[in-house]
């Protein structure tokens, strides 16, 4: 098992960028760069590129909407340059508010622009000369207004031919489509004791159509972590970041990770969460989120009890463990958990 960790996208990306440089020596593996709204991810990933020396570097995520996946695959080509062939390609569909409210594009065919970007990245990435017409058409055609263009290979030679692509998903039907063409998975809140029965079914048909070539699905999940003691208080700092999703990442009907709550058998306190959250009650949201929701999803507490808590996420699948450490030596956090994978 892999250690990872999730940059901050909403302080200041060079002072976190440099924290995760930082613990690069007490033995992270990984850092995942994330988008939403804010800051783009590529330019931070770079910047990461250029202070590390052995991290792997990934997007966690690239939504399929607002890049064509000509340009998708050469971000991914170029990061993987810079880096030495450190490079991680997280995509996803990300959700309709901000597809449609902040990237101005009609949220339809997740599924299909999810299979077509990966598709089309990785044939990019072995230098095929691009002939295709799906939801993207490369060259576009003279029915669609095309004029002059033609088929093309990427310009550059890539550092590598397959670079791991992670796909962000949590409906059936879409973690369905990540077992099947994906390298890795990017699972949200996820809770181990959980995760089977929520996504045993998708995981299993999906690799029943996973080429062999792809080798094992890797699965990233993980939480707050925090070690001692008084440790498992941190898992209240948990509370804003579910109430944000479960509450605040889409509309009423419309927000994936309120159906996860949901599917994890906390119908009533999602709907009292998503309620409040959405009436500007952002406290009371995350004081409603359950007890036991923070607890599984992070492995904050004493050393014993959180040992256990990573043997249950390697138990549920995860492959590489993505914690954020609390406290005021998180290189001490890092070494100690890396110490025990």
């Amino acid at each position: 098992m892999e250690l990872s960790m999730m940059l901050d996208y909403a302080g200041d990306p060079r002072r976190a960028a440099d924290e995760a440089a930082a613990l690069e020596s007490a033995g992270l593996d990984a850092v995942w760069v994330a988008e939403a709204w804010g800051f783009d991810s590529p330019t931070i990933m770079g910047y990461l590129a250029a202070r590390t020396e052995r991290l792997k570097i990934g997007s966690a995520v690239l939504n399929v909407y607002s890049r064509t996946p000509g340009l998708i695959a050469q971000t991914a080509a170029g990061l993987d340059a810079v880096s030495g062939g450190r490079a991680m390609l997280g995509l996803g569909a990300s959700g309709p508010q901000v597809v449609e409210g902040w990237h101005g594009r009609p949220y339809d065919k997740p599924l299909g622009r999810t299979r077509e970007t990966v598709e089309l990245c990785r044939r990019i990435w072995r230098r095929e000369t691009i002939d295709h017409h799906g939801i993207t058409d490369m060259p576009l055609p003279p029915e669609k207004g095309g004029r002059h263009g033609k088929p093309l290979k990427i310009l550059t030679r890539p550092v590598r031919d397959a670079i791991p692509v992670y796909v962000a998903s949590l409906g059936p039907a879409n973690v369905r489509l990540t077992a099947e063409i994906a390298d890795g998975w990017l699972p949200t809140l996820f809770i181990p004791e959980k995760a089977r029965a929520v996504w045993g079914a998708p995981l299993a048909e999906g690799a029943a159509a996973r080429s062999p070539d792809l080798g094992p699905l890797q699965t990233v999940a993980g939480g707050l972590l925090a070690i001692g003691a008084d440790a498992a208080a941190v898992r209240d700092l948990a509370r804003p970041q579910i109430a944000l999703y479960v509450g605040g990442m889409g509309a009423v009907g419309k927000n994936f990770y309120n159906d996860l709550a949901v599917a994890y058998g906390y119908e009533e306190e999602a709907r009292r969460i998503q309620e409040l959250y959405l009436s500007g009650r952002k406290r009371d949201a995350a004081a409603a989120v359950p007890d036991e929701f923070c607890e599984l999803m992070t492995l904050c507490g004493p050393e014993g009890y959180v040992r256990d808590r990573v043997e249950a996420f390697r138990e549920a699948g995860v492959t590489m463990l993505d914690v954020t450490p609390v406290g005021p030596d998180p290189a001490r956090l890092i070494e100690t958990v890396k110490n025990w994978l």
